[in-house]
């Protein structure tokens, strides 16, 4: 795995992504997921035809990605077509397909995005971190929510002083929303 700015992968690197020693530290949790997705990612990229090499990868093959990873999916995802699209809780069970859940895909990028620049690429070529990745995920994300007749709300942001309160009052309101 090479770059303009050198070569590194994570058997090289700190500490902290590197694999553990004999009485080293032990890696979080967050660390070896980061490292089961950046292998598992690199080996997606090797497996191609022909073989990708990193300093090639573009935001589309984090797409096709993307995308290969929903045939493990476990997230029913009704179609428009579905007589149970939109409805939250389905009476009986249909053919629509399992896809990937948008929070484990958006948690995956985090985490790759994370592991290509410990790896010794930039910031400003970071194929995770295209804009044409998170139109992606937002896509999911609002599909995802319809099929399920949730609609997806986006959080209203607050200032600090509100923040305390206003997570009183939630806490309050939790008990009493139907």
């Amino acid at each position: 795995m090479s770059f303009e700015g050198g070569s590194k992968d994570f058997s090289e690197g700190s500490s902290s992504t590197s694999s553990p020693q004999p009485g080293g530290p032990i890696p979080s949790r967050y660390e070896s997921q980061k490292r089961r997705d950046w292998n598992t990612f690199c080996q997606y990229l090797k497996n191609q035809r022909p073989p990708v090499p990193l300093s090639h990868c573009s935001c589309n093959h984090v797409l096709e990605f993307l995308r290969y990873l929903d045939q493990f999916g476990k997230t029913k995802v009704h179609v428009q077509g579905c007589m149970f699209y939109g409805q939250p809780e389905p009476p009986a069970p249909c053919t629509c397909p399992l896809r990937q859940a948008w929070g484990s895909l958006d948690a995956l990028i985090g985490r790759l995005r994370a592991a290509y620049e410990e790896s010794g690429g930039s910031p400003e070529t970071n194929p995770f971190a295209s804009g044409a990745i998170r139109v992606y995920l937002r896509d999911v994300r609002e599909c995802q929510a319809k099929a399920r007749g949730i609609p997806y709300k986006k959080k209203k942001k607050t200032t600090t002083t509100n923040q305390s309160k206003g997570a009183e009052d939630s806490t309050s309101m939790m008990h009493f929303v139907p």
